[in-house]
């Protein structure tokens, strides 16, 4: 089993940045590749990044390349997303999953977190 924990969310203005992180239980982080999904009210959760279980290869929504960058910490159990740039239509709530795939994120991962809300304001 494997448990997920998101944190680094809040209210930011627009152009501004965050630094989410997501912690792991389990060692067995280095062995996944892990991806940032999100959620905005009214919409479905969509695909923002994925990050190969070496950290050798990232992809991202068209939406957001460019402005963020997934990267991982194997040694500490932990991903995180920088997001740069942010806007307004940014603003979700933000999961981040684990999928046994090793190279990419499917979607459907094997854990997910619980979230953590980002608020862009204009």
């Amino acid at each position: 089993q494997m448990q997920l924990v998101e944190s680094g969310g809040g209210l930011v203005p627009a152009g501004g940045s965050l630094r989410l992180s997501c912690a792991c239980s389990s060692r067995a982080f280095s062995n996944y590749a892990m991806g940032w999904f999100r959620q905005a009210p009214g919409k479905e959760r969509e695909f923002v990044a994925g990050i190969s279980w070496s950290g050798g290869s990232t992809e991202y929504a068209d939406s957001v390349k460019g402005r963020f960058t997934s990267s991982r910490d194997n040694a500490k159990n932990t991903l995180y997303l920088q997001m740069n740039g942010l806007k307004p239509e940014d603003t979700a709530v933000y999961y981040c999953a684990a999928d046994s795939s090793r190279t990419v994120v499917g979607p459907a991962p094997n854990y997910w977190g619980q979230g953590t809300q980002v608020t862009v304001s204009s």
